[in-house]
């Protein structure tokens, strides 16, 4: 794992994407994805990742105290397509 922190800026946009370990972190403009798991060992590796992970985790927390937030973001609106394949 490189030493340098990954382009991500939340909420920013709809591309980013970082792994650590097989956690997922996905960027949206109203909401960011964690899913997966990471293993932080007790090794130089699991202190790389977490040092990581912390870092991203901050930079979420900082984009979200700049911002005026609502108490709580509407649902999503999903919307019904034919299936081109039936």
């Amino acid at each position: 794992m490189s030493t340098h922190e990954p382009a991500f800026a939340p909420y920013e946009n709809e591309a980013d994407v970082v792994e650590v370990g097989n956690l997922t972190l996905e960027n949206r403009v109203d909401r960011i994805t964690i899913s997966g798991d990471v293993d932080l060992t007790a090794d130089r590796r699991g202190l790389e990742q977490a040092r990581l992970l912390q870092a991203l985790l901050a930079r979420v927390v900082a984009s979200l105290e700049a911002k005026d937030l609502p108490d709580r973001l509407p649902p999503p609106e999903v919307n019904t397509v034919d299936n081109p394949f039936a």
